[in-house]
Order: C-alpha cells, then sequence, then structure tokens
C-alpha cells in the first residue's frame, strides 16, 4: 500500500467530525429515500427502452446544444428536444426514477439544513461550492 492510500485512512481514523461525516453518509444510504433512488436509477440502467429513449435524447439535446452555439438552432429543433425528453418521462421507470431523485433531493436538503443552522453557513453549498461573491 502506498503513503497515499494509508494517509486520509490514518487521518480520518483520528478526526471525529471525518467519522461522523463518514457515519452520516453511511446513514444516508440506509434512508428509505436513498434505496428507493437505487432501486429506481437500477431500474432506468436495465430497461432496454429507457436506454434508448435517453440516448435519443442526448443525442438531439447535444445536436441543438452544438446547433445553438453555432447561431443555427431554431424552434423546431427545440420542440424536438422537448418531445424526446417528454417520450422519455411518459415511460413509468422514468416517472419512478424522478420522483426518487426529487424526494432524495428533498431529504438531503433537510439534513443539509440541519447540519448548516448551528454553522450559519449552507454547509451543502459551501463543501460543493466553489468561488462566491
Amino acid at each position: 500500500m502506498s503513503i497515499e492510500t494509508d494517509a486520509p485512512e490514518a487521518a480520518a481514523a483520528d478526526d471525529p467530525v471525518e467519522e461522523l461525516a463518514a457515519e452520516l453518509g453511511e446513514a444516508i444510504a440506509e434512508t428509505p429515500e436513498y434505496r428507493r433512488f437505487e432501486e429506481a436509477k437500477a431500474a432506468v440502467r436495465d430497461d432496454e427502452e429507457a436506454q434508448e429513449r435517453i440516448s435519443e435524447f442526448e443525442q438531439l439535446r447535444q445536436e441543438f446544444a452544438m446547433a445553438r452555439q453555432a447561431g443555427r438552432a431554431d424552434q423546431e429543433a427545440m420542440e424536438k428536444v422537448q418531445a424526446a425528453q417528454q417520450e422519455l418521462h411518459s415511460l413509468d421507470v422514468m416517472r419512478e426514477y424522478v420522483a426518487a431523485q426529487d424526494d432524495l433531493q428533498d431529504r438531503l436538503e433537510t439534513l443539509n439544513e440541519a447540519v448548516s443552522a448551528p454553522l450559519d453557513v449552507d454547509f451543502g453549498g459551501e463543501a460543493g461550492g466553489c468561488c462566491k461573491d
């Protein structure tokens, strides 16, 4: 094992805050919201029709973005992207995925607020953010 691999583990073992953070992560992974999200994500991954529609949507979205960047995007192209997205989201497996994702996001926001309150700072925003004015 290298020193680089061992160092973070040793630091985490000596830092009670990092230990609590790891426990929080493990606890979040056990929540019904997280489990539902992971199950929905796996269902989408394993659904052939969903994968085909995702590919079609991503291709159209990428083509539209390139056309917009080149100044050639038009209303028809945008409507094609929107129609592909609506078709994708009409699948039961995708509706479940989006709902599970929304529920998980709500739960994570609640947890972020609980951690942020005593710090008087947006913990999640600061942890994942960059430069702020």
